[in-house]
């Protein structure tokens, strides 16, 4: 059975992670207010920025600056700039 949350990102009830991805009261608080949907959106947006900013996961700057990011777009909906891209035109 799947779990709903209300999602900060998306502004409505939809379905929920099915466990913690994310350690700490940050994993938390990603858990209980943040859908699978908005999350696959973080991972594309997280891929294309590690890629882009060639960020080392093991250099604890660049997880500080993506979690910053994650954050950022998660709860403020703030979109993430990624030079060089430009979304297409829907």
């Amino acid at each position: 059975m799947s779990r709903t949350v209300f999602c900060e990102y998306l502004q409505k009830e939809a379905e929920g992670l099915d466990f913690q991805l994310y350690p700490g009261e940050l994993g938390e608080r990603i858990f209980n207010h943040i859908s699978k949907e908005a999350w696959a959106e973080w991972q594309k947006k997280q891929t294309m920025l590690i890629n882009e900013k060639r960020l080392n996961m093991m250099d604890p700057n660049d997880r500080e600056f993506l979690e910053t990011q994650m954050t950022d777009f998660l709860f403020e909906r703030k979109d993430v700039h990624i030079e060089g891209y430009t979304p297409p035109e829907s």
